[in-house]
């Protein structure tokens, strides 16, 4: 029986293909990364990243992400977040595949 991850890569290769092609990124994130190319998984590894630097979490509530301004500017303006909701977010940024 294979392990959930390397299940989850063989049965769905097109998803996991998404997550990590390297796509031109929009202006906004752009910005944020300083780059001008990037993967959908690395753009929300650079999100966590950005959010454990800043302390952005909130103390009480650590499901909830204070969104100061550079990350409202990606995250659609909102000032509070959920963390379930963050990679939807991200992904918003990222135009739909064609399939391959």
């Amino acid at each position: 029986m294979l392990p959930p991850l390397k299940k989850a890569v063989t049965d769905n290769p097109k998803k996991v293909a998404n997550l990590i092609d390297l796509v031109n990124l929009p202006s906004i994130l752009r910005e944020f990364m300083g780059q001008s190319q990037s993967s959908q998984l690395n753009c929300f590894r650079r999100v966590w990243s950005y959010i454990k630097e800043n302390n952005l979490q909130d103390p009480i509530n650590k499901n909830v992400v204070n969104c100061d301004e550079k990350l409202k500017g990606i995250l659609l303006g909102k000032s509070k977040i959920e963390l379930t909701e963050l990679p939807v977010l991200v992904k918003l940024h990222f135009p739909k595949q064609p399939p391959k």
